[in-house]
């Protein structure tokens, strides 16, 4: 099973470049990793990626458990023509309970159990044969005498009656069971019914079988006596006669174990069909399944908290967290590798990961490791920034040899354009809630060098904000409106305690006020609010 990294959602280019670069170096050591966003990428996100000439990674829904995650039975489907003592056999030797009537493409047309076999040998028809040549013989262990037809449909006889008495009785659907009785025979014969079984083992003069030949009817010869033959016969039918085909509860390979836990758990079948979606037979589920289900495997990079995470990360299987910001309330069952550093970016974590294995760094990962750093430390204009990043950048850059500055502008230049873009698309490009002491918090930031656009509808933006925080109840909604060439940003929020901002950022009260040298969510405005929830409590 391979496993996802990913970064948070709304996926920025640290966390973008993150989960790339580490399914990387996962990869080179020999795990078997996917890469994943959990949302759209931003246009900076993507010109990082269209300029290192690497794909927008998977996008991954959820990491909820799926059937097809599940260690579920992969037996094959049986094809409807085979016998149903031959389909006994088959379950009882692998001991199945249940097994999948399919076609010739293995789309599922049916199941039958060990109670539907018993079923039909007690409430079957047990005077009509639908079956082939090819069953008769191998179930019946039969020498063909005479005869072409390869399938039969037709009533049973089984003769036990002077010939003269059954004289004119026979039609040509008829199927006859008979011992060495040669009257008999030359009657069924003439009559030209389907097919004469002949029991007990005893040869056939060559006329009979002459005459059979003539009059094209299939002679089958086998060692059983009659009374044998008569028991086994309805079970050389085709399997399918017997298949249930009406009301089975089938999975498919795509459904939530939460959706299909309950209906397993009420009703009392022994196996349930798992299908894909295209009604291809892939195996049983039972109830053992859903009690220990093998979890998704996860990786998280640059977050480690639930709110920011994928949804359904409770049921994964988390591996190893690499994250630079302040721990969160995520939690594992078993022990982790859990690498957090204060630097200011995720990448320059996983730079110096690579440099801890020895391993190499191409051109496309040194690019967007490189371009990771630049962008969470606004080229080292954010108080995040530490040396570690600058050695990184510097020796990253030895690799890719490019004017960092210059590649960082033009970055900058089209990642924070707003043109475009609806009110709610860019208060959503960077969001982030989180529970600081009690306060349910959300907040937005935005990066741009287009302020003037933000502020021609500020108006819009407060009345946006005013709506997300009634309609999540939240204590504080935030968005910072970040102008990198200024190194500070414009605070628009909405706030149960109208003093709460003012005293954390300490500005004046008004909505776009700008708050001087603030341009870290992580390293300043958490913080900031943190201080000031605990000085007015």
């Amino acid at each position: 099973m391979s496993i996802f990294v990913f970064g948070h959602k709304n996926p920025d280019t640290d966390s973008v470049a993150s989960a790339i670069a580490f399914s990387c170096l996962k990869n080179k050591l020999g795990y078997d990793t996917i890469p994943c966003i959990l949302g759209d990428i931003n246009k900076e996100t993507s010109y990082v990626l269209d300029y290192f000439q690497l794909p927008t990674p998977q996008f991954l829904q959820n990491v909820k458990v799926q059937v097809q995650d599940m260690q579920y039975s992969f037996e094959q489907g049986v094809s409807g023509d085979a016998s149903i003592l031959s389909i006994y056999k088959l379950m009882e030797k692998e001991q199945l309970q249940t097994v999948a009537i399919v076609n010739q493409e293995n789309k599922l047309l049916g199941i039958v159990s060990m109670k539907d076999i018993a079923m039909g040998l007690i409430k079957g028809d047990y005077y009509r044969l639908k079956t082939s040549l090819k069953n008769l013989q191998e179930d019946l262990q039969g020498k063909v005498l005479t005869g072409t037809t390869s399938y039969f449909d037709g009533n049973i006889s089984i003769i036990a009656y002077y010939y003269k008495t059954i004289a004119g009785s026979l039609s040509e659907s008829d199927i006859v069971i008979v011992g060495d009785t040669y009257d008999v025979i030359e009657e069924a014969i003439q009559s030209k019914v389907q097919l004469i079984i002949i029991t007990g083992g005893r040869k056939i003069p060559s006329k009979y079988i002459d005459m059979a030949q003539a009059q094209g009817v299939t002679m089958l010869a086998v060692s059983m006596d009659t009374y044998y033959v008569s028991k086994v016969i309805n079970q050389c039918n085709d399997v399918s006669t017997i298949m249930r085909t009406k009301n089975i509860i089938r999975f498919h390979e795509e459904d939530y174990l939460e959706e299909i836990k309950e209906e397993i758990i009420n009703t009392h079948f022994r196996n349930y069909p798992v299908v894909d979606s295209e009604n291809t037979f892939l195996g049983f589920i039972n109830k053992k399944h859903i009690l220990n289900p093998q979890r998704k495997k996860t990786i998280l990079v640059d977050h480690n908290e639930y709110s920011q995470s994928a949804e359904g990360l409770e049921e994964s299987e988390i591996l190893e967290i690499v994250d630079h910001h302040k721990l969160g309330d995520i939690s594992t069952s078993m022990p982790i590798n859990f690498r957090n550093t204060a630097v200011g970016s995720t990448c320059t974590i996983l730079y110096w990961m690579f440099r801890e294995y020895n391993l190499d760094i191409d051109f496309k990962i040194a690019g967007v490791l490189m371009a990771g750093i630049i962008s969470d430390t606004l080229l080292f204009k954010s108080p995040t920034t530490t040396p570690m990043d600058r050695i990184a950048v510097k020796e990253l850059n030895n690799i890719i040899g490019l004017d960092v500055e210059g590649f960082a502008m033009e970055m900058f230049r089209i990642g924070t354009s707003l043109e475009g873009q609806s009110i709610e698309q860019i208060f959503f490009k960077d969001f982030k809630e989180f529970s600081l002491e009690t306060l349910k918090t959300g907040i937005s930031q935005v990066f741009t060098l287009d302020i003037e656009d933000v502020f021609n509808r500020k108006d819009s933006f407060i009345k946006f904000i005013g709506q997300t925080h009634k309609n999540n109840n939240y204590d504080i909604t935030l968005l910072l409106i970040t102008d990198i060439l200024k190194e500070g940003s414009y605070i628009l929020y909405q706030c149960k305690n109208s003093h709460l901002i003012p005293s954390a950022f300490h500005v004046e009260g008004n909505q776009g006020v700008f708050a001087e040298g603030v341009v870290s969510r992580k390293k300043q405005v958490i913080p900031m609010l943190l201080e000031a929830i605990h000085l007015m409590k």
